[in-house]
Protein backbone atom coordinates (compact mmCIF):
# COMPACT_ATOMS: atom_id res chain seq x y z
CA UNK A 1 0.00 0.00 0.00
CA UNK A 2 1.18 3.47 -0.84
CA UNK A 3 0.80 6.19 1.80
CA UNK A 4 1.16 9.94 1.43
CA UNK A 5 4.10 11.77 2.98
CA UNK A 6 1.69 13.23 5.55
CA UNK A 7 0.52 9.77 6.63
CA UNK A 8 4.12 8.59 6.97
CA UNK A 9 5.07 11.73 8.91
CA UNK A 10 2.20 11.39 11.41
CA UNK A 11 2.71 7.63 11.74
CA UNK A 12 6.42 7.98 12.50
CA UNK A 13 6.23 11.24 14.48
CA UNK A 14 2.73 11.36 15.96
CA UNK A 15 1.59 14.54 17.66
CA UNK A 16 -0.35 14.83 20.92
CA UNK A 17 0.26 11.29 22.12
CA UNK A 18 -0.70 10.68 25.71
CA UNK A 19 -3.49 10.96 28.22
CA UNK A 20 -4.75 14.20 29.78
CA UNK A 21 -4.92 13.86 33.55
CA UNK A 22 -8.06 15.55 34.85
CA UNK A 23 -9.60 15.44 31.37
CA UNK A 24 -12.95 17.05 30.62
CA UNK A 25 -14.01 14.23 28.30
CA UNK A 26 -12.80 10.75 27.37
CA UNK A 27 -13.86 8.63 24.41
CA UNK A 28 -12.80 5.43 22.79
CA UNK A 29 -13.43 3.65 19.55
CA UNK A 30 -12.53 0.33 18.05
CA UNK A 31 -12.56 -3.28 19.02
CA UNK A 32 -9.94 -5.00 21.13
CA UNK A 33 -10.74 -8.29 19.38
CA UNK A 34 -9.54 -6.94 16.01
CA UNK A 35 -6.68 -4.95 17.50
CA UNK A 36 -7.45 -1.35 16.51
CA UNK A 37 -8.48 0.79 19.49
CA UNK A 38 -8.17 4.54 20.09
CA UNK A 39 -8.71 6.54 23.27
CA UNK A 40 -8.97 10.33 23.14
CA UNK A 41 -9.06 12.75 26.04
CA UNK A 42 -9.98 16.41 25.75
CA UNK A 43 -9.62 19.56 27.80
CA UNK A 44 -12.18 22.29 27.08
CA UNK A 45 -11.66 25.96 27.88
CA UNK A 46 -14.09 28.73 26.95
CA UNK A 47 -16.08 26.40 24.71
CA UNK A 48 -13.06 25.30 22.65
CA UNK A 49 -10.91 22.20 22.67
CA UNK A 50 -7.75 23.56 24.28
CA UNK A 51 -5.99 20.19 24.35
CA UNK A 52 -6.60 16.85 22.66
CA UNK A 53 -4.47 13.75 23.24
CA UNK A 54 -4.72 10.16 22.12
CA UNK A 55 -3.52 6.66 22.81
CA UNK A 56 -3.91 4.07 20.07
CA UNK A 57 -3.28 0.42 19.48
CA UNK A 58 -3.15 -0.21 15.77
CA UNK A 59 -1.29 0.17 12.52
CA UNK A 60 0.56 3.21 11.20
CA UNK A 61 -2.58 4.50 9.49
CA UNK A 62 -4.48 4.36 12.81
CA UNK A 63 -1.68 6.29 14.51
CA UNK A 64 -1.63 8.88 11.71
CA UNK A 65 -5.39 9.42 11.73
CA UNK A 66 -5.45 9.93 15.49
CA UNK A 67 -2.50 12.30 15.32
CA UNK A 68 -3.98 14.48 12.57
CA UNK A 69 -7.43 14.42 14.21
CA UNK A 70 -5.96 15.94 17.39
CA UNK A 71 -4.42 18.73 15.31
CA UNK A 72 -7.65 19.34 13.40
CA UNK A 73 -9.76 19.42 16.58
CA UNK A 74 -7.53 21.55 18.80
CA UNK A 75 -8.76 25.14 18.86
CA UNK A 76 -12.18 24.35 17.40
CA UNK A 77 -15.35 24.97 19.33
CA UNK A 78 -16.93 21.89 20.86
CA UNK A 79 -19.64 22.02 18.19
CA UNK A 80 -17.13 22.34 15.34
CA UNK A 81 -14.98 19.51 16.67
CA UNK A 82 -18.03 17.26 17.02
CA UNK A 83 -18.63 17.70 13.29
CA UNK A 84 -15.17 16.41 12.29
CA UNK A 85 -15.78 13.70 9.70
CA UNK A 86 -13.92 10.59 8.68
CA UNK A 87 -13.50 12.12 5.22
CA UNK A 88 -12.01 15.32 6.64
CA UNK A 89 -9.47 13.29 8.64
CA UNK A 90 -8.51 11.19 5.60
CA UNK A 91 -8.35 14.27 3.36
CA UNK A 92 -6.03 16.07 5.80
CA UNK A 93 -3.67 13.12 5.49
CA UNK A 94 -3.66 13.36 1.70
CA UNK A 95 -5.94 10.33 1.45
CA UNK A 96 -5.78 6.77 2.68
CA UNK A 97 -5.84 3.51 0.74
CA UNK A 98 -9.39 2.08 0.70
CA UNK A 99 -8.52 -0.86 3.02
CA UNK A 100 -7.32 1.66 5.63
CA UNK A 101 -10.26 4.09 5.51
CA UNK A 102 -11.71 2.48 8.64
CA UNK A 103 -8.79 4.01 10.54
CA UNK A 104 -10.19 7.51 9.98
CA UNK A 105 -13.43 6.28 11.57
CA UNK A 106 -11.45 5.20 14.62
CA UNK A 107 -10.08 8.71 15.23
CA UNK A 108 -13.22 10.72 14.46
CA UNK A 109 -15.43 8.37 16.49
CA UNK A 110 -13.15 8.42 19.54
CA UNK A 111 -13.17 12.23 19.38
CA UNK A 112 -16.97 12.37 19.13
CA UNK A 113 -17.27 10.00 22.09
CA UNK A 114 -14.93 12.24 24.13
CA UNK A 115 -17.11 15.25 23.27
CA UNK A 116 -20.27 13.32 24.23
CA UNK A 117 -18.62 12.43 27.54
CA UNK A 118 -17.67 16.09 28.09
CA UNK A 119 -21.25 17.20 27.41
CA UNK A 120 -22.64 14.56 29.77
CA UNK A 121 -20.22 15.58 32.51
CA UNK A 122 -20.96 19.29 31.99
CA UNK A 123 -24.70 18.61 32.21
CA UNK A 124 -24.24 16.64 35.44
CA UNK A 125 -22.11 19.42 36.92
CA UNK A 126 -24.73 22.01 36.00
CA UNK A 127 -27.51 19.94 37.55
CA UNK A 128 -25.47 19.38 40.73
CA UNK A 129 -24.81 23.11 41.05
CA UNK A 130 -28.48 23.97 40.61
CA UNK A 131 -29.47 21.39 43.21
CA UNK A 132 -27.06 22.91 45.72
CA UNK A 133 -28.24 26.44 44.93
CA UNK A 134 -31.90 25.57 45.43
CA UNK A 135 -31.37 24.24 48.95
Amino acid sequence: MEYSDTVRDHALQPRNVGFIEGFDGRGESGDFSCGDVAVMTIRVRDGRLAEVKFLVQGCGAAIATCSIATELATGRTVEQAAQLTDEEVAQALGGLPEPKMHCSNLAATALRHAIEDYRRRAKLDLHDWRALYQR
